[in-house]
């Protein structure tokens, strides 16, 4: 990773950007694909980070910060100082294991909601790391989850659309003061 982006895993009291949640309509746009990775988009990843992990997240996608670019920021060992966060720009799937795995998730969008998703256990994505350089990451298990949650958020799709259990889901949301009108059920 660049040292020019790097940002110390702590927590600030007032994190750079603000976390939209569950009910906002920016979580339900399509982002759009970054066309330069200039000093903006730089500052950005920096102030995603910061955001992250003031927030206890594994994961930050553009549209929960309210900018609708395809921009993802991951760090599935935030408590590890020497492992650098991944950095996502333009993030494509280009392939996905037949193997499936149930695994619970939660959302910083959605707080203290979680649910199990079913994904695709192992992917291959190809995208752009912050100094522009085309990538190639095969992950499986958690990475391969966060990095599919994450994505999903830069096509407007949120986790809780992604639960089979639609009781326990609609409880959850309940009495975490969510409608559960916002979820938009999506098969696979």
């Amino acid at each position: 990773m660049a040292t020019e982006l790097f940002v110390e895993k702590k927590k600030l009291k007032q994190p750079p950007l603000r976390v939209h949640r569950l009910g906002d309509r920016v979580l339900r746009q399509s982002a759009k694909r970054i066309a330069k990775i200039d000093a903006e988009i730089k500052q950005l990843i920096r102030e995603m980070l910061q955001t992250m992990y003031s927030s206890d997240g594994i994961g930050l996608a553009a549209p929960q910060v309210a900018i609708n670019k395809q921009l993802l920021v991951v760090d599935t060992e935030p408590d590890e100082a020497a492992n650098p966060p991944l950095i996502l720009i333009n993030p494509t799937i280009t392939r996905v294991s037949r193997d499936v795995s149930i695994t619970q998730e939660g959302c910083l969008s959605i707080p203290n909601v979680f649910l199990d998703v079913k994904r695709p256990t192992a992917i291959e994505v190809s995208y752009k790391d912050e100094q522009g350089r085309p990538q190639k990451l095969a992950a499986d298990g958690l990475l391969a989850c966060c990095i599919q949650h994450e994505i999903d958020h830069l096509n407007g799709i949120l986790f809780v659309d992604r639960v089979e259990n639609q009781l326990l889901l609609n409880q959850e949301l309940v009495k975490n003061g969510f409608s559960t009108q916002t979820v938009k059920p999506v098969e696979g």
